[in-house]
Formats: structure tokens, sequence, C-alpha cells
């Protein structure tokens, strides 16, 4: 048996249409302060592979239509639904309103490990994931109802945004997807 690579038409890939119509996870994505335009792209991508509901653009975030983003987005910025929110403590609460359990992606005293995360089980949720640097705002830390910790064992105390938002969207994603059979 050969490793021959799959073809676009062998991968059944929705169209943008089908995928805008299609069921989605009760999973959002909220960017606080993300500067890189590359980084947001990436986001884009990976929320649209795993089949998220929206991303939400907050604050110094730029936003679609942007070369930059379609850069790393590759046309998942017309996929995927997004917002832009001005201030991400508003975007927490408009979240909240609605019913979501908000997760920032921090280092902090509490935090949960990834591998030991359960995601909310019938209840909407989101994770926020802040800016390259400073990471998410801590009076955005204070509302959320929790902290997730991707553990690290290295010199370097974080992980680039964009791979921040590849381990911990696939994990949480196959958590659902496990639990619907």
């Amino acid at each position: 048996m050969g490793y021959g690579k799959l073809t676009i038409a062998e991968m059944h890939r929705m169209s943008v249409d089908e995928f805008r119509n299609a069921s989605k996870l009760p999973f959002d994505v909220v960017l606080d302060n993300v500067r890189s335009r590359h980084n947001i792209g990436a986001v884009f991508r990976t929320s649209d592979a795993f089949r998220l509901s929206r991303v939400h653009l907050c604050g110094i975030c730029g936003t679609p239509p942007d070369a930059e983003i379609h850069k790393t987005a590759l046309g998942a910025e017309d996929s995927m639904r997004w917002l832009y929110h001005k201030d991400t403590l508003d975007c927490i609460g408009q979240l909240k309103s609605e019913g979501f359990k908000v997760y920032a992606v921090e280092q902090a005293h509490g935090s949960i490990p990834l591998s030991d995360f359960k995601v909310p089980v019938d209840v909407p949720f989101a994770v926020v994931l802040g800016h390259e640097v400073y990471g998410v705002q801590q009076q955005v830390v204070d509302i959320c109802d929790g902290c997730i910790e991707i553990p690290q064992y290295g010199t370097k105390h974080s992980l680039n945004v964009s791979v921040t938002a590849g381990i911990v969207l696939y994990e949480l994603s196959n958590q659902i997807l496990s639990r619907m059979g």
C-alpha cells in the first residue's frame, strides 16, 4: 500500500456555502488584542478545520478583509462567522449573557492543565487567547469561568498564540466529538 497524498476531491471538503450552513460545535474563540494578523489568520483557519462556531476579534485585532490575515487563513476568514468587539470585557459579558462558559488560556494560579480540562456538557463555551507578549488581560482573566494551561517543560514560558490555538482547539474539539459518538 502506498502513501500517495490525497487530492482535494478525495478529501470531500465542503464549499464555503456548505460550511456556512453546516452544524457547528458549540465552541467559540475569542482573541484578546492579538496584534499579528498572521496569527489571526491561523486562528481562522484552525477554527474552520474543527468547525467551530465563531471567532471574536477584540481590541487591536485586525479584521477581514485584510491581505495579511488572508495569507494564513487562506479563505477561512470567509467561511468562519466572526465578530469584532472594541473591548474584550464587553465580548465576554455578551457571551456569558448568551449562556456561554468562558475560559482563558493562560498560566494562572489555579489554572487547569489542558489534559485535565473537561469541556462543559450541554453548554456552549469559549476560549480566550491573548496578546503575543502580554497574554490575556488580567481583567479578562478575572471574569472568566476558569483558566486552561498547556503544561510546558522547556526554558520558554509560552507558545505562539497560533500554536496554542492549534493545540487547544484540537484537544477540546476532540472531547466534544468523542461525546457525540
